[in-house]
C-alpha cells in the first residue's frame, strides 16, 4: 500500500496539466471579482486558473485542520441555474485556519489554483482551490446551504466520456455532463455540501480512517455485501470515499456489509487516494451487517488441497503468527499444500543483507502446529538481496508449506537465486530438472519482482507440479477517476511478460506429459478477464478455475469498494477435464478492518 504523505503540487491550467512536467502561470492583471461558479466553470480546469480573485462570496460549510491540505470549504448559497457548474470551492490557507467558523458568511481574494494530488504525473484530476488566500468574516451563525442528495438516483449509470485524443484522453477541456456521466456528476459538485443516507459499506475502514459507501445498493451486490468489480466497463458508479473532519478516535471501525445509517454530510473533496471523497462534518450511524469470517470445508482422503495465501510482508517481528496460523488451520482445514506470498527475511525490512528467512517460516510453521494444525514441512529459495522488489530490505519471497502426512516433496538439488529449472522427462513422465526451483529468475520479465517458484509433489502416487507466482503490483497505474479516460494500465506490461514466461514454462511441462497435473497459483495481481490472466491460460494450457465461482462470488481483495480478483489458482487440462475439483475463495480478510492481511486465500480441492 502506497504511503499517504504527499508533497502539495500547484498545476495551473489545462496546459499544465496535460504537459505533466509543465507549470503554467498566467499573470493576472488585476483582481476580479466573481462568483464560486463562475471559478468552477463547466468544465474540469477553472476558466479562471492562475488569476486573482477578489472578494469571492460564500458561505463556510466545513474546516480542515490536519493533514498537509489545511483550509476551509466556502459554498454560495445562491446557485446559478446550470447543473455543470459547482457552487463550492475550497479555499487553501497552508496552516489551520484561524478567526472562521462553519456557518460564517465569508469573502475571499486570493490566486484560483488547479491542484492535482500526487501531482501531475499522477494523471489525476485538479482539484480547484484559492490560494495565498485573505479573507474577511462578514457575518457568523448563518445557516450552512442545504447538502445536495448523492443517490442511485442522481448518479448516472456510464461511468465518464472518453477522453479528448487531442489532449492524450484527458477528459479536462469537455464541458461537464453531469446527467450522464457518474465523474461529470461528482465533479460538477466538487467543493459543495453533500449528503448520502443510510448507505452500505463496501469498503471496510482503513488504516488512514477511510472507508467507503454505495449509493448504489443493488449495484453488482454479493451475498456478502460488498460490490464486484467484473470488467473494465462496469466500474461500480455508485462507490463514493467516506473521511471525517472529526478526530480519527471518532471514526467508526467498519466492515463491508455493515451499514452508515442516516445522514452523513459534508463538502465533496477529491483525493490522491480514492478520487471523490465526502469529508464528513456529520457522521452517520454504524449498524453492523454481522459479517462473519469464512471457513471453507475440509478435503476429503482422496482430494488434494492446495492453496495460496498472501501474508503480507511477514516477518519475525510481526504479532500476527497466530492469527495467520488460526486462518490456516480453522477457515482452510490444513491444506495439503499452501504457497504463501509475501514471506519476508528474517529481520524484516532491516536492510543489512540477510536474505534467509527460515526463523519466519519456522514461526508460522510452530504457529501452526500450536494451533491444532499438521507440522508443515517447507521448501523455498532466498532470493539475491534487494533483486526481488517490495519492502526495502525485506527480501519477500513465495514458499511451499506442506503436509508431510499427506504428500511428498521431490527434491532435486541445483535450486538457487539465480539457477532456472527446467523440463526433463523421468521414465517417461515430465520432470522438473531443480525442485525447488525459480521459473526464468533471469528473464527481463521479472526484474525487480518476485521469481516464481516450482515444486514437484507426490499425493497418492501422482506427481502434481505446483508453479507459485506473485506477479508485479498496480503500483503507478492511473486511477479510475483519472483525467486520462480511459486510465493507462502502464504496469500490465511487466506482467504480461510474467505471464508468458510462467505460461511458457507450463507449456514445456504438458509437451512432456499431455496429462500432467500442473496448478499455477498465487497473487497474480489482475483479474480474471484480464489479457495478464488471457496469456498464462495461452490456448487451453491453463484454466483459471476462479471461474468456476457465480460472478458475484469472484474476489479476494476490496480496492477502493470495489471487490475484485487478485489471487488466482490455474489448472492444467488434466485436472479441468476430470470434472472433480471444487474451488473457494476464502473471505475472511479482504471485508474487514481488523485484518490480518489484505488478501484472502484461495484453495483447489482435486482428485489427481
Amino acid at each position: 500500500m502506497p504511503s499517504k504523505s504527499s508533497t502539495r503540487f500547484a498545476a495551473l491550467t489545462v496546459a499544465a496539466v496535460c504537459a505533466a512536467s509543465t507549470i503554467v502561470l498566467t499573470s493576472p492583471a488585476h483582481a476580479e471579482s466573481v462568483r464560486i461558479h463562475d471559478i468552477q466553470g463547466n468544465t474540469r480546469m477553472s476558466p479562471y486558473a492562475g488569476r486573482q480573485v477578489t472578494d469571492v462570496a460564500g458561505i463556510v460549510t466545513g474546516i480542515r485542520t490536519y493533514g498537509s491540505s489545511r483550509g476551509f470549504w466556502i459554498q454560495d448559497p445562491t446557485p446559478d441555474a446550470d447543473p455543470a457548474t459547482s457552487e463550492g470551492v475550497f479555499v487553501y490557507t497552508g496552516s489551520t485556519p484561524q478567526g472562521v467558523a462553519v456557518g460564517d458568511a465569508v469573502t475571499v481574494s486570493g490566486t484560483v489554483t488547479e491542484y492535482v494530488p500526487g501531482g501531475t504525473a499522477s494523471g489525476n484530476q485538479a482539484l480547484t482551490e484559492i490560494t495565498r488566500a485573505t479573507f474577511t468574516v462578514v457575518s457568523s451563525g448563518n445557516p450552512v446551504p442545504a447538502a445536495t442528495r448523492i443517490d442511485a438516483r442522481s448518479v448516472p449509470a456510464a461511468y465518464t466520456p472518453a477522453g479528448d485524443t487531442a489532449a492524450n484522453g484527458s477528459v479536462n477541456a469537455l464541458p461537464l455532463r453531469p446527467g450522464r456521466y457518474a465523474l461529470d456528476f461528482y465533479e460538477s459538485l466538487e467543493g459543495m455540501n453533500v449528503q448520502v443516507s443510510d448507505t452500505r459499506v463496501v469498503g471496510a475502514t482503513d488504516p488512514y480512517t477511510e472507508l467507503w459507501v454505495t449509493v448504489k445498493p443493488r449495484e453488482n451486490r454479493n451475498h456478502r455485501g460488498g460490490t464486484v468489480y467484473g470488467s473494465y466497463g462496469a466500474q461500480n458508479t455508485g462507490r463514493l470515499q467516506i473521511q471525517s473532519l472529526g478526530r480519527a478516535a471518532d471514526f467508526p471501525d467498519a466492515d463491508v456489509g455493515d451499514t452508515l445509517a442516516g445522514t452523513t454530510a459534508g463538502p465533496l473533496d477529491f483525493s490522491q487516494y480514492g478520487g471523490y471523497t465526502l469529508v464528513a462534518g456529520q457522521l452517520g450511524t454504524l449498524e453492523s451487517g454481522n459479517l462473519r469470517r469464512e471457513s471453507t470445508r475440509a478435503q476429503r482422503s482422496g482430494e488434494l488441497a492446495v492453496a495460496t495465501y498472501n501474508v503480507e510482508n511477514l516477518d519475525p517481528s510481526d504479532d500476527t503468527f497466530a492469527a495467520h496460523a488460526e486462518a490456516i488451520v480453522d477457515n482452510l482445514k490444513s491444506p495439503d499444500i499452501v504457497s504463501l506470498e509475501e514471506i519476508q527475511d528474517n529481520n524484516g525490512a532491516t536492510d543489512d543483507g540477510t536474505v534467509a528467512a527460515d526463523l519466519t517460516v519456522a514461526k508460522l510453521i510452530d504457529a501452526i502446529e500450536a494451533a491444532g494444525g499438521p507440522r508443515y514441512d517447507w521448501r523455498g529459495i532466498d532470493p539475491a538481496d534487494k533483486t526481488d522488489g517490495g519492502e526495502p530490505g525485506g527480501n519477500i519471497r513465495l514458499v511451499f508449506l506442506f503436509n508431510p502426512e499427506r504428500v511428498s516433496f521431490t527434491d532435486r538439488a541445483g535450486g538457487d537465486a539465480t539457477t532456472a529449472t527446467g523440463v526433463t522427462k523421468v521414465r517417461g513422465k515430465a520432470a522438473l530438472t531443480v525442485s525447488p526451483g525459480r521459473v526464468a529468475p533471469e528473464s527481463e520479465a521479472f526484474e525487480d519482482s518476485r521469481k516464481p517458484l516450482a515444486g514437484e509433489f507426490v499425493f497418492r502416487g501422482r506427481t502434481v507440479v505446483v508453479v507459485a507466482n506473485h506477479f508485479a503490483s498496480k503500483g503507478g497505474d492511473q486511477a479510475l477517476t483519472s483525467q486520462y479516460q480511459p486510465p493507462s494500465r502502464g504496469s500490465e506490461t511487466q506482467r504480461h511478460l510474467q505471464a508468458k514466461e510462467v505460461h511458457d514454462f507450463t507449456a514445456k511441462i504438458l509437451a512432456a506429459q499431455k496429462n500432467a497435473d500442473v496448478v499455477v497459483l498465487g497473487d497474480i495481481n489482475d483479474f480474471e478477464f484480464s489479457a495478464t490472466t488471457r496469456i498464462l491460460e495461452g490456448r487451453g494450457t491453463l484454466w483459471s478455475a476462479v471461474r468456476s465461482l457465480p460472478r458475484s462470488e469472484r474476489y479476494s481483495y476490496v480496492y477502493q469498494g470495489s471487490s475484485q480478483v487478485l489471487d488466482q489458482i490455474l489448472i492444467s487440462p488434466s485436472i479441468r477435464r476430470g470434472g472433480a475439483f471444487t474451488y473457494d475463495s476464502v473471505h475472511l480478510n479482504s471485508e474487514f478492518h481488523d485484518q490480518i492481511s489484505d488478501h484472502d486465500p484461495q484453495i483447489l480441492r482435486f482428485r489427481p
